[in-house]
């Protein structure tokens, strides 16, 4: 199967296409048809093939070792598709293990653990006009609407091991909700294939099979293209920082430290009780930048969300003095690993245009969305924490304490434009204890429900792309946990569903006005009128897209009290129209606002050389656009 110059590529660490030439690879040879095996075991003494096509019994198949590639291969005519395999190690120390195949393609459902020969090259797709838009794709100026989801709790269904939905049925019922919510992507929790259901996702033994808890490799081709037909893209979540400790996955792979540290502070996650990648190594690096290719090659995904960057970046992530090395300088930064994601993105976009990249940093790290060449990490996004956590701490105030918080709304847009930001409200937000968001809002019943909407409006309105995780539109109660998908039996209550109309109409606003998307990373898309009259608790800000495009005027009143005849300073006079309202009562508010619009008075306000007089509802926001 290897080449001289795969040889060579790998001895580099720069194979790209290794999932083409390692695991188990359907070929023929000499007129017979057969499996290739190989897998990368330098410090192995032994290494054979058991399955389904020898009774388990690895006497029958020991791979030979390729000089000076640490890589065992063997060709079996008499594998074939659909059977089950795992790799027969001796490690150095005489011991025997069962492991899996790191590049394999499909896994039994778990807790078995075997591999399973798969052919993913004969599935035809049909999404050749969304690929072709998405080389075009504009990931700075383009309306993004993501719908964050897991897969094993979104819906439940009859037929299959706890409820879970197959691929194919989940591809229908998600595009089908995306488009009446009018959200532009989802993105998926991870679908690697992972022994435990209670992580998520997030501790993967199977980084190049989709789970089979929803199907087959196909089914899940069928998903993605199936979205991709609808006008719904895909990103997943990626998870390159650690790995779980199971035995028949990578830890001491072959019998010594192979894809992570041998030192536990390099090699062990403190908090999450799992391995660290050794990013220095050439060949991991290379499985991992070949594993992320993977997924936009094999399942056209357009876009990856990489999981836990923080603890990527630092050697001390998470550890007290003495639990770290410092890196070769005496810093705390990890060089290796910087370099693998400045690798990772540029092979990413070089190879991928308009796929996108985005990291979940939660520190001050500077230019995480910046350029490789400006010497920045080079994500396309960056998940704004800070934002984040700054406005749920300013929500669950009660509306008289806010005056004296005004800073943490405003205090974002200081720094709104030195990374091209996501603004999340994800999984994280809804576990361990914290709530759902609904269940954080001050307030009675009323209060609630209009605090949810005013969050929502205010976050669709703030420069950045969107992320919102399921059950969020259903305003559910219960906190998120895998076992229990989103309340939709909740939908039978008009302020449920008000919430979720607000949702798919501000995600609708968004797509069809480039004031409020245009401009996401660029000053010269915003404008604060008045941030600072912390007295109301008010905020009126603008939202501007390219020239001759009308702007957008947000109004927003974080108390309950109703301020009528309000003034706001204008930068240009006309009719103003009323184009939402989230106090509205087709979501479950009280309806007032300032319908059809406000024309200019002539007079200047707010340093601008005109005004309007407005209502602006309880615990609402109205926004205005002008009509040219």
């Amino acid at each position: 199967m290897l080449s001289d110059f795969d040889r060579y590529l790998i001895g580099e660490g720069r194979h790209h296409g290794l999932y083409e030439r390692l695991g188990a690879q359907l070929r023929t040879v000499n007129g017979v048809e057969g499996v290739n095996f190989a897998v990368w075991a330098p410090n192995a003494r032994a290494v054979q093939v058991v399955g389904d096509f020898n009774g388990w019994d690895g006497r029958q198949h020991g791979a030979r070792q390729l000089p000076n590639l640490g890589i065992w291969e063997l060709f079996i005519p008499s594998a074939k598709s659909g059977q089950r395999y795992k790799f027969r190690i001796l490690s150095e120390h005489g011991q025997w293990m069962d492991k899996c195949d790191p590049l394999a393609f499909a896994s039994e459902l778990p807790p078995l653990t075997a591999n399973i020969i798969s052919d993913i090259n004969s599935y035809a797709w049909n999404d050749e006009s969304w690929l072709q838009e998405r080389a075009e794709f504009d990931p700075m100026h383009a309306p993004m609407n993501v719908y964050e989801v897991h897969l094993g709790s979104w819906q439940k269904g009859p037929g299959r091991t706890h409820g879970w939905l197959d691929y194919r049925d989940l591809a229908r019922r998600l595009s089908d909700y995306c488009h009446r919510m009018n959200f532009t992507h989802v993105e998926l929790m991870p679908i690697s294939e992972h022994p435990f259901t209670g992580s998520w996702g997030y501790q993967s033994v199977g980084y190049f099979a989709p789970t089979s808890r929803h199907g087959n490799p196909e089914d899940f081709m069928f998903f993605v293209d199936h979205l991709h037909q609808n006008g719904i893209g895909v990103l997943i979540d990626w998870v390159p920082a650690h790995f779980p400790k199971d035995d028949h996955g990578l830890r001491r792979f072959d019998g010594s430290a192979l894809y992570e540290h041998a030192d536990p502070r390099q090699g062990e996650h403190p908090d999450w009780g799992t391995m660290i990648f050794n990013f220095g190594r050439n060949e991991v690096k290379n499985f991992l930048i070949a594993n992320a290719l993977f997924w936009l090659d094999k399942y056209h995904i357009d876009g990856l969300r990489v999981d836990a960057v923080a603890s990527m970046l630092y050697l001390d992530y998470s550890r007290e003095d003495g639990e770290w090395i410092p890196n070769r300088y005496g810093g705390r930064e990890n060089l290796e690993s910087i370099d693998f994601l400045r690798e990772f993105n540029d092979a990413v976009h070089e190879n991928y245009p308009g796929v996108v990249t985005a990291a979940e940093e939660s520190t001050a790290w500077p230019g995480v969305s910046k350029p490789t060449s400006e010497g920045g990490l080079g994500f396309t996004y960056k998940w704004n924490m800070g934002w984040m956590n700054d406005t749920l701490r300013y929500m669950r105030n009660e509306p008289i304490h806010r005056q004296y918080h005004q800073n943490e709304l405003t205090f974002s847009l200081i720094y709104a434009f030195t990374e091209n930001f996501m603004l999340p409200l994800s999984h994280d937000e809804v576990v361990h204890g914290k709530g759902s968001l609904i269940s954080q809002m001050p307030g009675d019943m009323w209060q609630k429900f209009a605090n949810l909407r005013l969050l929502y409006t205010y976050m669709w309105t703030h420069p950045g792309k969107k992320l919102l995780f399921m059950g969020g539109e259903l305003a559910q109660w219960n906190e998120w946990n895998e076992d229990d998908g989103p309340q939709w039996m909740l939908l039978d209550f008009d302020t449920h569903r008000g919430v979720q109309q607000l949702v798919s109409d501000l995600n609708k606003l968004v797509v069809d006005n480039a004031a409020l998307h245009h401009y996401d990373f660029g000053p010269e898309g915003f404008e604060w009128i008045d941030c600072q009259n912390a007295q109301d608790s008010t905020l009126v800000y603008l939202r501007k897209g390219m020239p001759g495009t009308a702007p957008m005027l947000i109004c927003s009143n974080f108390t309950p009290v109703v301020r009528e005849n309000y003034p706001i300073g204008v930068p240009e006079a006309g009719f103003w129209k009323e184009v939402f309202n989230s106090d509205s009562e087709a979501y479950g508010g009280s309806n007032v606002g300032n319908y059809p619009g406000a024309h200019s008075r002539g007079i200047g306000h707010h340093g601008r050389p005109d005004s309007i007089a407005v209502t602006l509802p309880p615990l609402g926001t109205t926004i205005l656009r002008l009509e040219q």
